[in-house]
């Protein structure tokens, strides 16, 4: 097990390894195996930057953080204008669902929330952001939805048809696009119609429901 002072050296030379962080600025204090980060640096690119690279070190036991975000005066914006950078770099990834995360900015804070349906999604939003000019921290409180089950969406459907004895489930056909589903098919009364477009919604990480269902 590492001493405190050699876990302290080890944390040291981690980020003066690293490229992304001015090790100068940031002080390094060690107790019981918990790592204490203080000082300030320009951008929170380097506070993560620093986080990251204490966390690599073998025996760190946990981590505190007192560094501040200090901007230099040539990387200041308005809120307004953070949130429309990171709203456009949020519609340019093409691995994130258009329109499902929402950005909130305050004192150059960016808030993230939504949902979407992986974790590197959540994971790639909060680092497509934390690099914009005037951020000075990032909340990801984006949530991951359950992923919609074809066979799932099935059943619920079947199950309260069969509750009606004219009904015929067979004859209705769900087809899914990610969160969204579509039904298919002919009943025979717009109660049944209204009750299998009912029984999708029910189903977990369903955003939208097309109903197509014929009365016959």
């Amino acid at each position: 097990m590492k001493t405190d002072i050699a876990l302290q050296k080890d944390v040291i030379a981690e980020l003066s390894w690293d490229p992304s962080v001015k090790s100068a600025r940031i002080g390094v204090e060690v107790e019981d195996g918990i790592v204490t980060l203080a000082g300030h640096v320009r951008s929170y690119s380097e506070k993560w930057g620093a986080e990251r690279a204490a966390c690599r070190v073998l025996g760190v036991k946990g981590l505190a953080i007192e560094i501040s975000v200090v901007l230099p005066g040539s990387s200041e914006r308005n809120d307004i204008d953070i949130a429309r950078a990171a709203e456009n770099i949020l519609q340019w990834q093409t691995y994130l669902p258009q329109n499902y995360v929402k950005v909130m900015v305050e004192n150059g804070w960016i808030t993230l929330t939504g949902d979407v349906a992986w974790h590197y999604q959540r994971d790639a939003a909060e680092v497509a952001v934390q690099d914009l000019m005037g951020v000075r921290g990032v909340s990801n409180q984006i949530t991951l939805r359950p992923r919609v089950d074809l066979k799932a969406v099935k059943s619920d459907i079947v199950t309260a048809l069969k509750r009606r004895a004219d009904a015929d489930a067979k004859s209705i056909s769900v087809e899914i696009q990610g969160t969204d589903v579509t039904l298919t098919g002919t009943v025979h009364s717009l109660s049944e119609r209204d009750l299998a477009k009912h029984s999708a919604w029910n189903t977990p990480g369903v955003r939208n429901v097309t109903n197509n269902i014929i009365v016959n």
